[in-house]
């Protein structure tokens, strides 16, 4: 089993590689997660030219892939925290940061039902000086392979709908 998780996340991974960094067997607190995506992006605005900048902003996402055989709801409970202290850690809101992504893309074979009410219901959202320097969200977004369904926080649902055009067969795909 444990190989076909691997293959998925190599599919994954493979998807994500055109607009992230991709970094391979991560270490987070003790926890080793099989990869790690950065995305990062600014947008600047000139006068005349590239010396004066009028305005800038800055977006940027941390997602971190983990893949277990059977998640219940005490490893994922861990494994948002981890993953939301360690992206949020990465986070430097500045005068021209606008948001900050941080997301958790879970590979598992079975999810207990606990778990997956877990999902649907995780929020947290963090504002920086009222939105003046931008905000900060975690997303959160499951593939349980045994059954081929997927499950989102309401903030991830990008992050599941990456998860379904990569996995899910054609004709159940919701676009």
């Amino acid at each position: 089993m444990e190989s076909n998780l691997q293959e998925q996340l190599n599919k994954l991974l493979d998807a994500y590689s055109h607009l992230y960094d991709i970094d391979r067997d991560v270490t987070v607190e003790g926890t080793v997660y099989p990869a790690t995506a950065t995305y990062y992006l600014r947008d600047e605005n000139y006068l005349v030219s590239k010396k004066h900048v009028l305005s800038a902003v800055e977006q940027h996402e941390y997602v971190y892939f983990y893949l277990t055989d059977h998640l219940d709801e005490e490893t994922l409970l861990t494994q948002i925290e981890m993953t939301r202290q360690a992206g949020l850690a990465r986070v430097n809101p500045t005068k021209e940061h606008m948001f900050s992504y941080v997301t958790l893309v879970v590979l598992a074979n079975t999810i207990d039902p606990e778990a997956k009410r877990l999902i649907k219901r995780t929020r947290f959202r963090k504002n920086y000086m009222l939105t003046l320097r931008g905000w900060a969200e975690y997303h959160v977004a499951a593939m349980e392979t045994s059954t081929n369904r997927f499950f989102s926080n309401p903030a991830g649902k990008g992050a599941r709908k990456n998860l379904e055009r990569n996995f899910a067969p054609k004709r159940e795909r919701k676009e």
